[in-house]
């Protein structure tokens, strides 16, 4: 790395600071969790930490036959056990509490596992206590409305309402960057609509997953509502293939979901799949606002973010000025141990990973790109990287990086910042920075994504929200209230008042006799 760059000095573990870090871990009582109890017998898939490869502990490695076991305990569970939806919102509130005083267990599992920082930890562990409490709040967005029969031609001698009820087995998949609270995202909905959950955890961070299921036992949740299977051959696609599986909610990669997609056949499918970000800087922006913003945007958890900033548009009056923020804000950017305090940047989920963004960086230099900082690799870390002069058909331009790498170009004319912003495969989320709200409205409306941030960066998310995008950024929108209803359906009553003209026949005759 440069000697310029702020490198976090680590020395040799002891073995007593190695046995704290399983220490967390070590709670836990199995391996995956199905037909009600915890499986140990299969715990042979190694988990190790990515920064330096010490085992942190072992999960079971599943098969096809465990995945359907696990699906058809919860389905005759679904069919035999009532859970209503009081008994549902205590649960989930009981676990926001669980995990409030929890909370430094579950950091110390997800810094251990993936390449979180443990402030970073923190934060994921906060969020997901917010999680949880949108869920129980959630309910409301079960009670449905009545139907308007009064109002209709076809309506008749009748009344009727509708409500919301649970689809049936939702099949949570969940990816290492965030494994606790995108869990959350997936598990708290489909609990609160009345679900039952098969979540497959990422076989690189699945302790967090494994975790969090003990905590919703713990709080109530019923053995028979919840299921965990982790990595094994053909697990995935027994997953998404078992016909009592009705909802597929999935996060990862776009090429995953699309065989996803054809495996599981007509099936409703939630997919978040991903970004590659723009933020765009106009002539009359704060040029420091917004280096400081983009830099904290580009390399937070090593930019394995499917929010990060990755594509940067700067009006050509500031360029000069906002690249020398960012490249000055990035190299003082501390990269080192994970449970280090003072480290900004950890290393990516593995060695491959990091070497993948390697190689995507020297064939942007091969391209013509200029590396202004960073572009240096060491194991599983990738020093936070600034380039310009990158060409459109670079890998990373073209493609979600998923690691520490900040692309920027310079404009003349907004509509030509627009246009470069939205000539990507996906359209997760973007930022503008300007002082004028009318530019900053009609840039927001020609972005084709699913938010824009205004005198911010892409990185920002409310776990309230409705969050996703367009074209290969997803299908469907999380967002606790909104993934209640797509992970339930409209249910309607009607009642024939048969003989209502008669009885008030009856009653108006009474009423002139008397």
């Amino acid at each position: 790395m440069s000697s310029s760059t702020k490198v976090a000095q680590t020395r040799p573990e002891t073995g007593q600071e190695t046995a704290y870090r399983r220490a967390s871990i070590a709670a836990l009582p199995g391996g995956a969790f199905l037909e009600g109890r915890w499986e140990t017998a299969d715990r042979i898939l190694e988990v190790r930490d990515p920064e330096d490869g010490v085992l942190l502990g072992t999960v079971c490695s599943s098969t096809p036959q465990d995945v359907r076991r696990a699906v058809a305990y919860v389905y005759r569970h679904l069919q035999e056990g009532e859970w209503t939806l009081r008994e549902r919102r205590e649960a989930l509130d009981r676990a926001a509490v669980l995990l409030a005083d929890q909370s430094g267990r579950f950091a110390e599992i997800i810094a251990a596992e993936s390449s979180k920082t443990i402030t970073e930890a923190e934060r994921e562990v906060r969020r997901c206590i917010e999680t949880l409490r949108l869920s129980a709040g959630a309910s409301s967005e079960l009670t449905g409305e009545t139907l308007a029969f009064e109002d209709s031609i076809a309506g008749g001698n009748k009344i009727g309402w509708y409500n919301r009820k649970p689809v049936g087995i939702v099949a949570a998949i969940t990816p290492f960057n965030d494994p606790l609270n995108l869990v959350a995202h997936k598990l708290g909905p489909a609990l609160i609509g009345g679900n039952g959950v098969v979540l497959k955890p990422s076989g690189r961070t699945p302790l967090t997953g494994l975790a969090f299921i003990q905590l919703l036992l713990e709080a109530g949740v019923p053995a028979g509502r919840l299921a965990a299977v982790v990595s094994g051959p053909g697990v995935s696609e027994a997953i998404v293939t078992d016909p009592q599986v009705d909802l597929i909610s999935f996060t990862g990669g776009p090429k995953t979901a699309d065989r996803i997609a054809a495996a599981a056949g007509a099936k409703k499918i939630l997919s978040e799949l991903g970004g590659n970000n723009a933020t765009i800087v106009c002539a009359d922006a704060d040029a420091e606002a917004a280096a400081e913003a983009i830099v904290a945007g580009a390399f937070g958890v090593a930019g394995q973010n499917c929010l990060s900033v990755q594509r940067v548009y700067v009006h050509i009056s500031l360029f000069d000025d906002v690249l020398d923020k960012v490249v000055v804000g990035s190299r003082a950017l501390r990269v080192g141990a994970k449970l280090d305090r003072s480290t900004d940047v950890g290393p990516l989920i593995s060695e491959a990973e990091a070497r993948r963004v390697e190689e995507w960086v020297e064939e942007a230099k091969a391209l013509g790109a200029t590396v202004h900082v960073g572009g240096q690799r060491r194991g599983a870390f990738y020093q936070p990287t600034v380039l310009t002069d990158v060409p459109a058909d670079a890998l990373v331009i073209s493609e979600e990086v998923f690691g520490p790498v900040l692309s920027i170009m310079p404009f003349i004319q907004v509509s030509d910042a627009i246009r470069a912003a939205n000539d990507s495969d996906y359209g997760l989320q973007a930022g503008v920075f300007t002082e004028s709200i009318g530019l900053a409205l009609a840039i927001a409306e020609k972005l084709h994504v699913g938010a824009v941030v205004i005198n911010g960066t892409s990185d920002v998310r409310i776990d309230s929200m409705p969050f996703g995008g367009f074209k290969k950024s997803g299908v469907g929108r999380e967002g606790v209230k909104h993934a209640v209803r797509e992970m339930t359906e409209p249910k309607s009553t009607i009642i024939a008042l048969a003989g209502t003209a008669t009885h008030w026949q009856q009653l108006t005759s009474e009423r002139n006799e008397s």
